[in-house]
């Protein structure tokens, strides 16, 4: 009997040690599993800490880029500059006070703040005064001074150009014998909208007459959707000599489809002063 009771003692002292030893095992595999927890939490917190870091910046440059890539193709926006090595035609008709109007519009970017160009228009009078004929050709350019790169991000161009050639018969300053003309544009582009201000003046030196005007032109352009576009302006427009000129104020409407990097761009101008309406149409297309 007591040998019995002596190896039963024996037996669950045995399996007490057997179950304690255990027990160690399983706490030093649970302190490595829990440092790889740890490490591994810190590494992952660390690759977490990294992630939020980078992704704005990442969301940043991928949202850059695309805002350029919406813009440099967007014609029709008043803040638009040919870019290097680019060639934008602009070929239009527009019909005003009884006079049909038939242009073509050349730029060419010379590099990503240079751009210079042609522009030529012909007259096809049908009020009975015959003034009939080409326009004086002009040649200008656009030098962009500031990119709107920084905090404030505000683009501004030099607008310089020459006319020469114009028409005798046409007495409009579009067409006059010879002009030049000097001026700002600045604004800033969105991703919905463009904001964009322009002031110029223009001199006209003929054998009939003489005089300058000044125009203010605040804008407006909307991209409603991928390929749909919508702009307003004015045109405040002071003139030295009104005999010969008079100040006009211009709302100009234009609405824009656009397929690739050809734009279809619809335009209605309204003057207020003499209620006289221009409307017109053009086709940009930019290699």
């Amino acid at each position: 009997m007591m040998k019995k009771y002596l190896l039963v003692l024996g037996l669950v002292a045995y399996s007490m040690s057997a179950n304690g030893a255990g027990v160690v095992l399983s706490d030093t595999a649970l302190d490595e599993e829990d440092n790889t927890f740890v490490e591994e939490s810190v590494s992952s917190s660390k690759s977490e800490t990294n992630f939020t870091r980078t992704t704005p910046q990442s969301n940043s440059y991928v949202g850059q880029n695309a805002f350029r890539d919406l813009v440099s193709n967007d014609t029709s926006d008043p803040l638009f500059l040919t870019g290097d090595n680019n060639f934008l035609s602009d070929t239009y008709i527009s019909f005003f006070n009884r006079k049909f109007r038939f242009g073509q519009y050349l730029d060419y970017g010379i590099n990503n703040d240079l751009v210079l160009h042609a522009n030529i228009l012909y007259q096809l009078d049908t009020s009975g005064r015959d003034e009939n004929g080409f326009s004086a050709t002009e040649f200008g350019g656009v030098y962009r001074m500031n990119h709107g790169f920084g905090k404030m991000r505000i683009i501004s161009d030099a607008l310089f150009g020459l006319k020469l050639w114009g028409s005798s018969h046409v007495r409009t300053p579009e067409y006059a014998d010879s002009s030049y003309y000097a001026g700002l544009r600045f604004g800033r582009q969105y991703y919905g909208v463009t904001l964009a201000g322009t002031i110029k003046s223009t001199w006209v030196f003929d054998n009939a007459r003489g005089l300058s005007y000044i125009d203010f032109i605040p804008e407006a352009y909307f991209r409603l959707k991928y390929n749909l576009r919508t702009g307003i302006g004015l045109d405040f427009r002071k003139s030295t000599n009104t005999h010969l000129l008079e100040n006009q104020e211009w709302l100009n409407l234009k609405l824009v489809k656009q397929f690739g990097n050809t734009q279809y761009v619809a335009r209605f101008d309204y003057e207020f002063e003499s209620s006289e309406i221009q409307i017109g149409a053009n086709v940009k297309i930019l290699f």
